[in-house]
């Protein structure tokens, strides 16, 4: 299989096609961006380290009957997946009061939630990726409501894996990013990536955040979290 001409480039990755029809090769850069691309910087190696940890995650998913793109990593920061088309819908999985929702809701960060909270956001950079209910996804044709129930349904399935299997790496799964693709079937899929990038990762006795809020925030020790995070799931760090 050979590595054809770029599809796309989004934020973090790099998506290219290939000989094989189905099959995608990703990119993992290690440019950082937050606030709907507000501010830009670089974190060194981290696209070695979200290939690395995303791999694990989905191949986890994937044990635990989450069926997802991923197929297998090439290189330390390429991987091949399965083809698929982009539902154009973020979905949001939260377990404690932090971010954006701990400001909605006035408050404290960490608070645990009564329950798991899942949101849907309209994936549009030149909009800011906003907020949306089942009835603007309706009047926007993003999905159907019984694909919004799919979604919501995978979403909880994959916040209670990760969750339990994080426990044990005395992790706190605070919230996460998910995106869903269509394959050429019209099977809907985990698709993306599961990193330090897409979720918030705490450490379970000392509150220490070990994810991108690093970079948000200017916590500085960005790389030191990302690798930490490998580490606990048992990758190997080759940066």
């Amino acid at each position: 299989m050979e590595k054809l001409e770029q599809l796309y480039e989004g934020k973090a990755k790099k998506v290219f096609k290939t000989t094989e029809p189905e099959k995608f090769w990703i990119k993992y850069k290690d440019d950082a961006t937050a606030f709907n691309g507000e501010k830009k910087g670089q974190i060194a190696g981290k696209g070695t380290l979200n290939n690395e940890i995303s791999a694990i995650f989905l191949c986890l998913l994937k044990e635990k009957g989450v069926d997802n793109h991923f197929i297998k990593k090439i290189s330390s920061t390429e991987q091949i997946v399965q083809q698929v088309e982009i539902i154009p819908i973020e979905v949001v999985v939260r377990n404690i009061a932090a971010g954006s929702l701990a400001k909605r809701l006035g408050w404290e960060e960490g608070k645990e939630l009564p329950g798991t909270i899942v949101e849907f956001y309209y994936k549009n950079d030149e909009l800011g990726d906003p907020l949306i209910n089942n009835d603007h996804i309706a009047i926007l044709g993003l999905a159907l409501d019984s694909e919004l129930v799919e979604l919501r349904k995978q979403a909880l399935k994959i916040n209670e894996i990760l969750k339990e299997y994080l426990f044990n790496k005395d992790i706190i799964l605070v919230d996460f990013k998910l995106e869903f693709g269509k394959t050429p079937a019209g099977t809907i899929i985990l698709a993306d990536e599961i990193s330090p990038d897409t979720c918030r990762f705490w450490d379970a006795h000392t509150k220490e955040k070990l994810d991108k809020d690093r970079f948000r925030r200017d916590l500085g020790n960005v790389e030191e979290a990302y690798q930490e995070i490998l580490r606990r799931i048992g990758g190997s760090i080759n940066v």
